[in-house]
């Protein structure tokens, strides 16, 4: 018979293909790095994208991706650690990229120097620990800095707002926000609660105990507006002072490196007699 009639479908199977489809290719991610705790959108581009069914970031999956085209993915990391490949896979394969996406840590706060400042604030702080550069944010507790200046990626120096009691400090960067073990402390300034006796004579040399809180590290005493002749801090809460010289009724204040503290009574200089006749 003739050879059309044996195989009516030679001509057709000479005019058809089959295509081998290529693996996908990763050849660029944007940015290349990002937050260790995720969260970052990137943008990988390559090739053979369409279809895609998985894009991973090292061996875990992203937390979410969009196909833009056949040559372009946008994908957002979940949580990693260092430097990974991205890849793509396709019912055609998988296409992992040369270069790599880099997890950054947060930062750590690893010592405070010195721990503790007066509750008013404006104390130096030197923050040490890892991760610093590009910070935009120091805070103790609650509260941001004063001022703060990036000295280095393991160094800032900061400068306390006023606060109240222990609190941890805290430096935030575009990878996370990392919080000391160790507080800062914001001491009081000292009070004046008692003055005993409240008067004495105006020539001075009175031995006047004060008492109140806060008064170690007492730096001045003053009657009013004169320093008294001498003092001994007897503790945190009591001081022995000698009055200078003065006139009329007069408040008793006492300065530490942490503020001044001001009696609320007064001690009051005592004339000495007069005779006018005889």
């Amino acid at each position: 018979p003739p050879r059309s009639t044996l195989f009516p479908y030679t001509t057709l199977f000479r005019s058809g293909t089959f295509t081998f489809l290529p693996a996908p290719t990763v050849t660029g991610l944007a940015p290349t790095s990002g937050p260790a705790s995720g969260g970052t959108s990137v943008v990988i581009t390559g090739t053979g994208f369409t279809g895609a069914t998985a894009v991973t970031f090292g061996a875990t999956a992203a937390a979410s991706y969009v196909v833009n085209s056949a040559t372009q993915i946008t994908a957002v990391t979940a949580a990693g650690v260092g430097s990974v490949t991205v890849s793509v896979t396709t019912p055609n394969g998988t296409g992992t990229s040369v270069g790599t996406f880099t997890f950054l840590p947060a930062p750590t706060v690893t010592g405070l120097a010195p721990t503790s400042g007066p509750a008013s604030g404006g104390t130096s702080v030197v923050i040490t620990g890892t991760g610093f550069t590009g910070a935009t944010a120091v805070q103790f507790g609650g509260t941001n800095a004063a001022s703060f200046v990036v000295n280095s990626a393991t160094q800032i120096t900061a400068l306390s707002a006023a606060g109240v009691g222990a609190v941890t400090v805290s430096v935030t960067t575009l990878n996370g926000t990392g919080t000391s073990a160790g507080t800062f402390t914001f001491l009081p300034a000292p009070t004046v609660t008692g003055l005993a006796p409240t008067s004495g004579p105006a020539s001075g040399g009175t031995s006047v105990v004060i008492t109140g809180t806060g008064f170690t590290g007492a730096t001045a005493v003053t009657f009013g507006a004169t320093a008294a002749a001498s003092y001994v801090v007897n503790s945190a809460t009591q001081i022995t002072a000698v009055s200078p010289a003065g006139s009329g009724a007069v408040t008793v204040s006492v300065t530490t490196p942490n503020g001044t503290g001001t009696s609320a009574g007064t001690f009051t200089f005592l004339p000495a007699p007069t005779v006018t006749g005889l």
